[in-house]
């Protein structure tokens, strides 16, 4: 182990969740992920250091309203750079958010923690295939303006466990699901079937990403004795005002924890948002 390192599970995912070096912060999450898996870190919240707040991000990264980025066509290269770059953003950020859910909730089952740093470093390869997709069309991380909305609502969740799996896998993730097919089919439509395989990569492992979400908010809703189709909704109501966007992804909503009598019920609030 080097001089930095550390022997503590929440000391090392903050440094993780710290580090705006998007190579180290990818390197460095696969080698805590590593470590758990091998036993070579403890969980002793009592000896851990802070919560960080912040996630570590590439200073030439900019960040603005979502109502500033610009569509851009997938017919030119610069198009498609741009749609990757989105994705990208999404998944760096997607790193900072399993990350985070592994340090902030500390007193969380040591399965919580095994599964959120087995999605953080998922996360990471996903961010790699993407930047990697990037190199490729001759751009990099950074190179396209991004919004925040996705750390906003892990600012939003910071409190409650129970929140933030209801809300971020189970609505933010989730909404990948219902996406990307689109996504990889406009692809394949301007011959870029590469980038269409690495986002069919992505897609097949967002599943499990959000089924993750799914078990530990229905874990969460049991043990505090409330129902989690009913409390679900709920949340909505208070966080999102109610609006879902669709069409939903039926099929892979059913694969990750969802049940028919939820999407039905997501469905009518989509047809009405």
């Amino acid at each position: 182990m080097t001089e930095q390192s550390t022997t503590n599970l929440f000391d090392s995912v903050a440094r993780c969740l710290a580090e705006p070096d998007p190579e180290r912060k990818v390197a460095a999450t696969l080698q805590t992920a590593e470590d758990w898996e091998a036993g070579r870190l403890n969980a002793d919240a009592a000896l851990a250091g802070p919560i960080r707040d912040q996630p570590g991000r590439p200073e030439r990264l900019e960040l603005v309203a979502p109502r500033q980025l610009v569509a851009r066509k997938l017919t030119s290269r610069d198009g498609r750079a741009a749609m990757i770059h989105a994705v990208a953003h999404i998944e760096f950020n997607a790193i900072n958010l399993a990350l985070d859910a592994v340090q902030r909730f500390r007193d969380m089952p040591l399965e919580f923690h095994t599964d959120w740093l087995r999605i953080a470093a998922e996360e990471a390869r996903h961010f790699m295939l993407m930047r990697e997709r990037l190199n490729d069309l001759g751009r990099d991380y950074g190179d396209f303006p991004a919004h925040d909305g996705l750390w906003e609502m892990a600012r939003r969740t910071a409190a409650d466990p129970l929140v933030r799996m209801a809300l971020v896998p189970r609505v933010l993730e989730a909404r990948g699901l219902d996406v990307t097919p689109g996504m990889i089919a406009r692809f394949e439509g301007v011959d870029d079937t590469e980038t269409g395989g690495r986002l069919g990569v992505i897609l097949a492992e967002e599943v499990g990403h959000v089924a993750a979400g799914s078990h530990w908010f229905k874990t969460l809703c049991i043990e505090r004795g409330r129902d989690p189709a009913h409390h679900y909704f709920e949340l909505l109501d208070d966080y999102m005002t109610g609006e879902i966007r669709g069409p939903l992804n039926r099929e892979e909503r059913l694969r990750a924890g969802f049940d028919d009598s939820e999407l039905d019920r997501l469905e009518a609030l989509c047809r009405r948002s």
